[in-house]
């Protein structure tokens, strides 16, 4: 009798012991209901990282040109290779040279991250043209919800153009992070070098392109972009058509761009899609750039 006493009693103690145990765990978060720790920390999100890696290269792809779906894409998934393609309806009824919706979803399916780049490919840098921009977003999301692409996070700035007015809009309809192009710090037009992305310095809305495809862009030049990183920054291209047989100004060369892909696979460069950024940036400790107050727009109207 005095044995099953003792079992009783001491079977209790264990049950309250692995009671307390597991209370422990929860406080201390390395247990977070009933799962274990890998689960846990899962459930919580991974942590920031605090460096940007070496030879990092965010691809970007503007205007929905018939050549991202024919050319780019699959070139890039062969290599392994991430980017994203930012979308635009100005020119989509010209199904020759210009994606169509389901050509889009086709590049999403692809595993490439889907844009905004507006519906008519404005200027949305003065404020009564801002106040269009928020509606443009919008219906470029309904056509690219109707083939099963997600709402965008990122947008590239339609002709390089950006303003405050504009930055708000995005803000309003849930952008996270936005592509501009090497102005103001380079003239436009000029085949210079822009500058790289340094999250302790650029905003989100306000990322710098480091590299803009011309047409007189040579293998030379494209290693030069690729050489003026520093420590802990991002090289950002921008690509148009490849080729882009109706806007010749900012045609790449179908072999040239696949020397440029291959160099950079020889060589190590780890490539990113625009979102994959946000990881760097902390969203309670965005850079004061000076440029969220500043209105730029191209002195070439018509052109990019």
């Amino acid at each position: 009798m005095r044995t099953k006493q003792l079992r009783s009693k001491n079977g209790a103690v264990l049950e309250l012991a692995k009671k307390l145990t597991l209370l422990f765990l929860l406080l201390t978060g390395l247990v977070v209901t009933g799962l274990p720790r890998g689960a846990a920390q899962k459930s919580r999100g991974a942590a920031r990282p605090t460096r940007i890696p070496p030879k990092s290269v965010v691809l970007t792809f503007d205007d929905a040109v018939k050549s991202h779906v024919t050319i780019v894409a699959p070139l890039l998934k062969q290599l392994g290779f991430r980017a994203t393609f930012f979308i635009t309806h100005a020119w989509m009824n010209d199904q020759t040279d210009f994606l169509s919706w389901e050509e889009v979803a086709r590049i999403h399916r692809l595993g490439f991250e889907i844009g905004n780049h507006s519906w008519t490919h404005g200027n949305f840098s003065k404020p009564e043209s801002a106040a269009k921009l928020g509606e443009e977003l919008q219906m470029v999301e309904k056509e690219l919800a109707k083939v099963g692409v997600p709402k965008p996070v990122s947008f590239a700035w339609c002709g390089n153009a950006f303003g405050p007015d504009a930055i708000e809009q995005l803000r309003r309809n849930g952008y996270k992070i936005a592509r501009r192009g090497m102005q103001p710090e380079i003239p436009y037009g000029q085949m210079q070098v822009g500058p790289s992305l340094n999250v302790q310095k650029h905003h989100p809305l306000l990322i710098p392109t480091t590299g803009d495809a011309y047409p007189d862009w040579t293998f030379e030049h494209f290693k030069k972009v690729l050489a003026s990183t520093s420590l802990n920054e991002v090289i950002v291209l921008q690509f148009h058509g490849v080729p882009d047989v109706k806007h010749p100004w900012v045609n790449t060369p179908p072999e040239a761009f696949r020397v440029y892909m291959q160099y950079l696979k020889d060589n190590g460069y780890q490539t990113f899609a625009m979102r994959d950024l946000l990881a760097y940036y902390d969203e309670q400790k965005l850079p004061d750039d000076p440029l969220l107050k500043t209105q730029w727009s191209n002195p070439a109207p018509g052109k990019k």
